[in-house]
């Protein structure tokens, strides 16, 4: 398994870094862990073909974590000209808070025909989630994201094991999903006191 960090920053891309993104390649997969606003922007400066993307697994449901997806699926549509599935897995309430981003940036472009079937599913919390070679159990992270809660993803491939502890402050949940992995990706902030935000 080999992890790469597309996009690491914050919602504000403090230190220029780009939002949340990480790509796993595997043996038989290759998928990302959340899919920030800048992600396409990430994509494509690192060189990466989208279409190699098997899959999107979410953390949780703010712009910084999934807001890349209405720009990836309309490239997938009309620059990549992706014929192949692509799932998107998340939160209680990804595919109703997708398709109003959709609709938000993008009029009518939830409902248009694609050229690729989009399957979008929704995990619960401490339950296993699997799709092919890719296993992931989410823990409830404390951090609000709406109506979806925010999850810790311990994700199994390939007989690896990372854990992304997506937002939140300490959490039960959290040492769960990070007892005894091989990686462990925990997200940290912290402001000084003019209130600027600073990457640990």
């Amino acid at each position: 398994m080999e992890v790469r960090f597309l996009g690491c920053g914050d919602a504000f891309g403090s230190g220029g870094r780009f939002n949340t993104c990480f790509m796993v390649t595997a043996a038989d997969t290759r998928f990302l862990i959340d899919c920030g606003a800048s992600s396409m922007v990430a994509i494509n400066r690192f060189g990466v073909d989208p279409n190699s993307i098997d899959s999107i697994l979410l953390t949780h449901l703010h712009g910084d974590h999934f807001g890349g997806l209405p720009f990836f699926l309309l490239h997938a549509d009309h620059v990549s000209k992706r014929d192949k599935p692509l799932l998107v897995a998340g939160p209680r309430t990804t595919e109703q808070r997708l398709t109003a981003a959709m609709e938000c940036l993008f009029p009518g472009s939830s409902t248009k025909p694609r050229r690729f079937e989009l399957r979008i599913e929704e995990y619960e919390v401490e339950k296993e989630w699997r799709s092919g070679p890719v296993s992931v159990v989410p823990y409830r992270a404390n951090h609000h994201s709406g109506d979806g809660p925010s999850c810790a993803l311990r994700v199994v491939c390939d007989g690896k094991t990372v854990t992304y502890s997506g937002d939140g402050a300490w959490s039960e949940g959290l040492l769960k999903a990070a007892t005894g992995v091989d990686l462990f990706i925990a997200e940290a902030y912290y402001f000084d006191k003019t209130g600027s935000n600073h990457f640990d």
